[in-house]
Order: structure tokens, then C-alpha cells, then sequence
């Protein structure tokens, strides 16, 4: 490859750091750099430094909503056992959680903040070209706000040297709102990077006989027909075809309600469209920590069967030490399940794929 045409690959890569080829590309200078093998044991350990992240509300790794998990509620406590548990696991410190995950945020998100700063740059003379007829008419210049500068200085101006000028509020300013505009951009890999990572375990810690299919069409799959004219289109999350066995697998880190909902109707579409008649699985994997949430996916039937061959979470471990000594009805349900292995780990589940 020349050195133009590489130029324009990083570009490209750089301009979509949060697309799919960046995130294939993240995912393979993540795990090439580890120097143990990835297996079912530490594929939790994988997810959660590449994915999970740090609340600044409360400075703890995020399992809940975080309005919920604020100080004084019951998730705080909760939460709070969770980083506990995630410290230990990790073998280090709380205060030092933050620095052993979301790996893969924290690499696009440089990428991208320095190709914000290279197009600023450039399309400042521009604009200072487009400015210049209207200069001194009294318009207002771009990137102020003077609310959140106002708040800044209630809070930090006893601390102020000196009077920073205009264009040092303006730089801040615009600063704040790249940071949170990028913060946003955590639900691209909460969706489709959950879905990529979840992939790579597969191929990673599975025989080459298991083939894995990322966000491919129900009729691309084997045995199940193609789609009528006017279908919507049906991407499943991830597929496993294995010599024996077919698994669709629809992945989310956690749930809503109408995602919840989605899950029967995503079923119905695929016993319909399954033209060989043999069995399949259908497996849902999360991240979610609600126990209502946990325990309807475990409960909910299809017919008259449990419509999910296997209900798993990224750690049971993980949820046993953050609801403790559970005294809710939904905890002691699920904490139930994670006994009698209706909900299993990602370890185990993986470790059945592997036989």
C-alpha cells in the first residue's frame, strides 16, 4: 500500500472512529497486544476493559442508570459493591478501576478529538474570512455561551489569576461541548461494539468448526429462507453455526422496555423463516443488572417453552456481589436462576459453544 493510499485509510478510519472498521481494527490491536491467550475464563475480564465505563456522577464503574446510582439511593450501595467486586476481580485498587477499562472509548475517542482539532484548524481561516464583513456589527462570535461561563466562574472564579479573554472562554467552551457530544457517542459501541466484541470472543476462544456472523441478514444464514417482497429487512445480532447446531444470538448490554418487546416478535420472524426444520437456539447476552429485566428474560415463554435456550450475563459473579444480601423479591429470583442455571455466564456459556 502506498503511502497516499495508507494516508487515506487512517483518515477514513479516523473520521468514523466509532464505525465498524475502526472498531475491527481497535479490536484487533487490542487483543494481539495481550500476551495470554483469550479464553472462556477471561472473556468477561475482555468485555469489560474494552466496554465498561466510569460514572463521573459518582466515580464508580457504571452497572445501573445513573440517576439511580446517585448517593443516599439504594443503587448507590449497590454500586458500590460492584466496583468492590471489579477491584478484586481486577486484582487492584477502587480508586485505580477507572484505568483497567473502556479501552476501546478511550482509543476512538482520541482519534477523534485529534481529527476535530486538525479540521478546526483548518477551517479557521475560512471562517475568519466569512466573519470578517460583519466584524464590529455587534454579532454574537461563535462558540459563546455566556450561561456556562457565568456557572464557571460562580464556581472557579476565587480561583482566577487573572481574567481569562474571550477567546479563552470561547476555547473552553467549545471544548465542554466536544466532550459531551463525544459521550454520546458511547451507544455505538454499546450496540454494534458489544455485538463486535461478543464475536471475537466467539472466534477466540472457539474451534475453527464455529463459524461466527456479525449483523448478517436471516436469509444469508443457513436454513432459513429468504424473505418475502415487502419484509423488513432482519439483521441478527450474531449467529453461531456450528456442525450440530444453529444459534441466533441478539446481544444488548442492557434493556428497555421496547427492546424487550422486540425479542418475541424477533423469534416469531425466525421459527417462520427456518425452511430446513431442524432446531435452533435462540440466546440472549447482556450486561443488564436490573432484576426485573433479568428475570422476565429468564421467565418468558414461547409457546409453551422458554423462548431463550440460554439467558447470559457478562459475570454472575459480578451480580451476586452487587445485590448482597438480596431483599428483593426480583434479586432472589434471579439469584435463583444463577443457581439452577437458567442464567449462566459468559465463561460458561462460551465453554458450551467450545465442545
Amino acid at each position: 500500500m502506498s503511502k497516499a493510499t495508507k494516508k487515506e485509510a487512517n483518515e477514513e478510519i479516523v473520521t468514523a472512529a466509532f464505525g465498524q472498521k475502526n472498531r475491527v481494527r481497535l479490536l484487533d490491536e487490542y487483543f494481539t497486544s495481550r500476551p495470554v491467550p483469550t479464553t472462556a475464563a477471561t472473556a468477561w475480564s475482555h468485555v469489560y476493559q474494552l466496554l465498561l465505563w466510569t460514572d463521573l456522577t459518582t466515580g464508580l464503574a457504571h452497572c445501573y442508570e445513573s440517576d439511580k446510582t446517585q448517593p443516599g439511593k439504594p443503587w448507590y450501595g449497590r454500586s458500590l459493591a460492584f466496583h468492590s467486586w471489579l477491584a478484586s476481580a481486577f486484582n487492584t485498587l477502587p480508586s485505580k478501576v477507572s484505568e483497567r477499562i473502556d479501552w476501546m472509548f478511550q482509543k476512538a475517542a482520541r482519534a477523534l478529538a485529534a481529527e476535530v482539532l486538525h479540521k478546526a484548524k483548518a477551517m479557521s481561516a475560512v471562517a475568519s474570512r466569512q466573519w470578517q464583513p460583519f466584524a464590529g456589527k455587534g454579532f454574537p462570535s461563535p462558540g459563546e455561551d455566556p450561561e456556562l461561563v457565568v456557572i464557571i466562574k460562580e464556581v472557579l472564579g476565587d480561583h482566577f489569576a487573572s481574567e481569562p479573554s474571550p477567546e479563552k472562554w470561547r476555547e473552553l467552551v467549545q471544548r465542554i461541548r466536544q466532550y459531551l457530544t463525544l459521550d454520546n457517542k458511547r451507544k455505538n459501541l454499546l450496540g454494534e461494539g458489544f455485538e463486535d466484541v461478543l464475536g471475537t470472543l466467539v472466534e477466540r476462544s472457539c474451534p475453527q468448526s464455529v463459524k461466527v456472523h456479525v449483523r448478517r441478514l436471516l436469509p444469508e444464514l443457513p436454513g432459513f429462507s429468504p424473505m418475502k417482497k415487502n419484509d423488513k429487512p432482519n439483521r441478527v445480532d450474531l449467529a453461531i453455526i456450528r456442525p450440530r447446531m444453529r444459534t441466533l444470538v441478539t446481544a444488548k448490554w442492557s434493556v428497555r422496555a421496547d427492546r424487550e418487546k422486540q425479542f418475541g416478535s424477533d423469534f416469531t420472524e425466525y421459527v417462520t423463516a427456518n425452511s430446513d426444520n431442524k432446531p435452533f437456539e435462540y440466546v440472549f447476552v447482556t450486561n443488564e443488572f436490573d432484576p426485573a429485566r433479568l428475570m422476565r428474560a429468564c421467565e418468558k415463554f414461547a409457546a409453551n417453552a422458554l423462548m431463550f435456550s440460554h439467558v447470559v450475563h457478562i459475570n454472575t459473579d459480578a451480580l451476586r456481589a452487587t445485590y448482597g444480601q438480596a431483599q428483593e423479591e426480583s434479586m432472589k429470583k434471579v439469584l435463583g436462576f444463577i443457581d439452577d442455571g437458567r442464567l449462566i455466564s459468559l465463561e460458561g456459556w462460551l465453554g458450551m459453544l467450545a465442545k
